[in-house]
């Protein structure tokens, strides 16, 4: 294909493929000290409190999950090489909101900032919770300002100064605070695999997202629908990881679509389990938990 601003049948979906109306979900993290984990989301993010009961906490936007925390103190740190997550990327409609939210997350909680790009289709914000999950916040350039080039999403990473988003985006006349209320919601995830090929057999040959970039053997990215990255996988840190121990930090996350869709998810992946509510669980090759669900049934 040649270079354009559109990709060429983006969000047609077909056979095996994901389509439009795919969208992550609920990210769930096992977390040591549910307080201090709790407070970076909350006041630093902007999420709102939805669920807190048994040891257990949903936090979300405008009444929907973003994230489950779950209390795991027994368990240890996972190790910084073994497979898990990368971040847990967080998308804000308004950019007001994500200044905020870019203010708060480094004044005001116990997280620590680590970067900031320009990725020509978004504007992100780098940030480890308290217990060092990842954490990406970040603004999305609308779509028809993404260049593709042969079939793929051309991103970069372009330096960002954090302090000149906030003076050029934040509105009112007080600090910058949590954006409570904002339009928010996981925009995607990103992974640390062991291996980009056999990341790809499950994300891409079965599961059915589409090849957005990749990056030789170190990183691949994948979307449905013609979005930039819904999944990135990469090896830069846990290279050879084998399956995962049980650990603190990712435990699973969602994975939202059309309910044709469900079914032929389901019928790629053999040997995952349905409820009776019909969510779809399977495990990836290094044990994170993917749920898939019929987006038309959760808010």
């Amino acid at each position: 294909m040649t270079e354009g601003t559109e990709r060429e049948g983006a969000g047609a979906g077909g056979a095996g493929k994901l389509g439009p109306a795919t969208r992550l979900g609920t990210v769930r993290l096992r977390v040591a000290d549910m307080e201090r984990v709790g407070a970076f989301y909350e006041r630093g993010v902007g999420l709102e409190r939805i669920v807190d009961e048994g040891g257990r906490r949903v936090l979300g936007s405008r009444g929907v999950p973003v994230l489950e925390l779950v209390s795991r103190p027994e368990l240890p740190p996972a190790p910084p090489a073994a497979a898990g997550l990368y971040h847990t990327a967080v998308l804000f409609d308004d950019r007001s909101d994500l200044a905020g939210a870019l203010y708060a997350s480094a004044a005001a909680t116990e997280g620590r900032y680590v970067g900031s790009a320009d990725h020509l289709v978004s504007l992100a914000f780098y940030f480890q919770d308290p217990e060092g999950n990842g954490v990406e916040l970040y603004w999305d350039r609308p779509a028809d300002q993404w260049r593709w080039t042969d079939g793929q999403v051309v991103m970069d990473s372009l330096p960002l100064d954090p302090n000149a988003f906030i003076r050029e985006h934040h509105r009112g006349p007080s600090e910058p605070g949590a954006p409570v209320g904002a339009a928010a919601r996981v925009g995607h995830v990103h992974l640390k695999v062991g291996d980009i090929q056999t990341a790809k057999a499950f994300y891409v040959d079965a599961v059915g997202f589409e090849v957005t970039t990749a990056l030789w053997q170190s990183a691949l990215f994948a979307s449905a629908g013609g979005y930039h990255h819904h999944l990135g996988m990469n090896v830069w840190e846990s290279r050879g990881a084998g399956p995962r121990q049980e650990a603190l930090g990712l435990e699973s996350f969602e994975v939202l679509v059309a309910a044709a869709d469900l079914a032929g998810v389901r019928d790629r992946l053999g040997d995952a389990v349905v409820d009776d509510e019909g969510t779809v669980t399977a495990a990836d090759p290094w044990g994170t938990l993917v749920l898939f669900r019929d987006a038309g049934r959760v808010g």
